[in-house]
């Protein structure tokens, strides 16, 4: 029966083997303090490994590529943001004219040929009153040079708008025109503003007239 030896691993001294024995192939290791020798094995546990994950290239954190065009459709406030500063300048167009709009309704920015009536701004009791005319938001004129008592918009179109004038009798007061109305078409050729009907006189003694 062999005899049994130990062999002791000594940091610095290198292996002892102690006992009457020569070290054999049944000898135990026994390690004493310090920190593992290169040749001993060191087991890990072995990590899941996470599926990569693929970005587009030049797009932070996978969104859209640098230099992407990106559309969208139109929001629909744009047509009346559009509107809006339109008639805001056609509105300061007559301000600057000494006049107030009597009402925006009667402006359309769809049309080449836009009109407001104005009447004198302060007027305590809204006569004088005039038709201020835009070809595509442009300034171009008024109906006549002088103010009428009201006027009216009856019918306009692209290029066409028709004016109604109250008509008075010599001696009618303001507020009672009793000679009827005239109506009067404006129409747009090659820019220029043309009156298709006579304009009613601003006085006169013999004929119905506008003021």
């Amino acid at each position: 029966m062999s005899r049994l030896a130990a062999r002791l691993i000594v940091p610095g001294l290198g292996a002892l083997c102690i006992g009457l024995g020569a070290c054999g192939s049944s000898t135990k290791t026994v390690s004493v303090g310090g920190s593992p020798t290169a040749t001993q094995t060191q087991h890990t546990t072995p990590s899941s490994t996470a599926p990569a994950t693929s970005a587009t290239p030049g797009a932070p954190n996978g969104g859209t590529p640098a230099g992407t065009t990106r559309t969208a459709p139109e929001p629909a406030f744009t047509e009346h943001e559009t509107a809006s500063g339109a008639l805001g300048a056609a509105t300061a167009a007559l301000k600057a004219r000494g006049f107030t709009p009597t009402s925006t309704s009667d402006y359309h920015p769809s049309q080449a040929l836009r009109v407001l009536i104005g009447m004198h701004t302060g007027s305590g009791d809204g006569y004088g009153q005039q038709a201020f005319f835009f070809v595509n938001g442009r300034y171009i004129g008024t109906d006549a040079r002088r103010p009428s008592a009201t006027l009216r918009v009856v019918s306009q179109g692209d290029t066409e708008v028709t004016l109604a004038y109250p008509l008075y009798r010599s001696g009618d007061p303001l507020c009672c025109p009793g000679a009827g109305q005239a109506r009067v078409r404006f129409q747009l050729n090659n820019g220029k503003l043309t009156a298709l009907d006579p304009i009613p006189p601003l006085n006169s003694k013999t004929a119905p007239n506008r003021y």
